[in-house]
């Protein structure tokens, strides 16, 4: 069950499970200050504590136990594509938003590959920026609609993500698009099983097959090729950014 704030947006409900606790860490204490300001109008989320740095973050997760991680990237010191490597790997489930100015594709593919969930620009608006918390607090992605763009036009433009003539003669099936489209649009494998009356496995091995077919080896790609082919609308479409 999901309730909206006065803008529209979805909050988290006691149906919705664990409380979203949010961590900020920026190395602009000015930002921080604002983040916190912003977000503590929400009543389904709270600001458990900010960080400066990541070696702030690490000690604040242990000592304040958020369940929610949004960070910069580009701070002195050890980056925030460190804290999101850490994370990763010492605390799955944690889940994590990166909010930063850059926008060039590396950044983005070494941070989503890297394990964060969400991807949203520092110029991003009040309502994009808690889509993107409360999205991926619930368990799925969100890309901010100019990364999203971004990632549509670098598919484009590369060869390797255009059709082949292999692939054109090999067509993903109708339910390797239904499992395409799910994933794409951030559920788990398991929540694709359950929807599709399917296994686990059987969830995996369509991944598998798909990305083989189109070339692509990143869920950003897959989630492009299905803007692109129209199985998901368009960020700042109904229902486009999540993801």
């Amino acid at each position: 069950m999901e309730v909206t704030d006065s803008s529209g947006e979805p909050k988290a409900t006691a149906d919705a499970g664990e409380r979203c606790r949010v961590l900020l860490v920026d190395d602009h204490e000015i930002l921080l200050k604002g983040l916190r300001a912003l977000l503590e109008l929400e009543s389904d989320l709270e600001i458990v504590a900010e960080a400066t740095s990541v070696e702030a973050a690490l000690q604040a997760i242990d000592r304040d136990h958020p369940n929610l991680v949004m960070t910069d990237l580009a701070m002195p010191g050890r980056s925030g594509l460190e804290l999101v490597a850490i994370l990763r790997e010492q605390h799955p489930e944690i889940r994590v938003v990166v909010l930063t100015a850059h926008d060039d594709k590396e950044y983005i593919h070494a941070s989503l590959s890297g394990g964060a969930r969400g991807y949203v620009l520092k110029d991003a608006n009040r309502v994009e920026l808690l889509r993107a918390i409360r999205a991926v607090h619930r368990g799925n992605q969100f890309l901010c609609q100019a990364v999203v763009q971004q990632v549509v036009t670098d598919f484009i433009r590369n060869a390797d993500v255009k059709p082949s003539a292999s692939t054109a003669l090999r067509p993903v099936t109708r339910r390797e698009q239904d499992v395409l489209t799910r994933i794409a649009s951030g559920q788990h494998n398991k929540k694709i099983a359950y929807e599709l009356g399917l296994s686990v496995a059987t969830v995996h091995k369509h991944a598998y097959n798909i990305k083989r077919k189109l070339g692509l080896s990143s869920i950003a790609g897959m989630t492009a090729y299905a803007i692109q082919k129209g199985f998901l609308p368009p960020a700042g479409a109904p229902g486009g950014g999540e993801s």
